[in-house]
């Protein structure tokens, strides 16, 4: 099974993602850790690209695309995987979809987490970061075993500028405008399912599992 997790900003898609390769024993490919698995390892495209974050600039199309296209290329990719942070836009799924037809894959089935506002500003407005890993955790809802440390490399955690009231509306508006084209794209090739996130995250788990046990019996739990 070869899954794609969209979603706004605040849905859950990380988190997601990560629960739902572990559970159908998936590779799971974000291109956020991608970037700095690259960055950090020193490669080539790394290289390239921490030129461009040096700068504050945001790291071309083009070079995370390489680097999906080399981890595409890795052996247990071949058994399908779970895919978090691409693509954002209709241009990006058809590049998609045309790396993976290089490959002799495509895509099975698309989850679009759908998340109420006041749900994701709840979250979001509440969000701590680890400056060290980048792991994420919540004021209420997850909050660290230490106030304002990583439970996972006791970095210094902390909010990000964006993560505000007014910030999180403006996001959600431009990513419905930027998702409109590709939410109907996954619809006319019968690939979308829509979840509700707002619930607790098992609850969502759960119901994304039972999707994939309908589409492939090898995956029923």
């Amino acid at each position: 099974m070869r899954i794609v997790l969209l979603g706004p900003p605040g849905a859950g898609k990380g988190t997601q993602a990560k629960q739902l390769a572990k559970r159908l024993d998936l590779p799971h490919i974000s291109t956020g850790d991608l970037l700095r698995q690259n960055v950090s390892g020193l490669t080539a495209l790394g290289k390239e690209a921490k030129d461009f974050m040096d700068k504050g600039l945001l790291v071309p199309d083009e070079l995370v695309i390489k680097m999906l296209s080399e981890r595409f290329n890795q052996q247990d990719v071949k058994k399908g995987f779970i895919l978090d942070g691409y693509p954002r836009n209709l241009n990006q799924a058809k590049v998609l979809d045309g790396i993976l037809k290089e490959k002799n894959m495509s895509i099975d089935l698309v989850f679009d987490l759908d998340c109420s506002e006041a749900v994701i500003i709840q979250r979001l407005s509440g969000r701590l970061v680890c400056r060290k890993c980048g792991a994420n955790f919540h004021k209420t809802n997850m909050p660290p075993k230490k106030s304002g440390v990583c439970d996972n490399c006791s970095g210094e955690l902390y909010q990000r500028a964006d993560d505000n009231v007014e910030t999180i509306k403006k996001r959600l508006l431009v990513y419905k405008d930027e998702v409109a084209a590709l939410i109907q794209y996954y619809q006319q090739h019968g690939l979308l399912q829509k979840v509700n996130a707002d619930g607790q995250a098992e609850i969502v788990l759960g119901e994304m599992i039972r999707v994939v046990g309908r589409k492939n019996d090898s995956f029923k739990v």
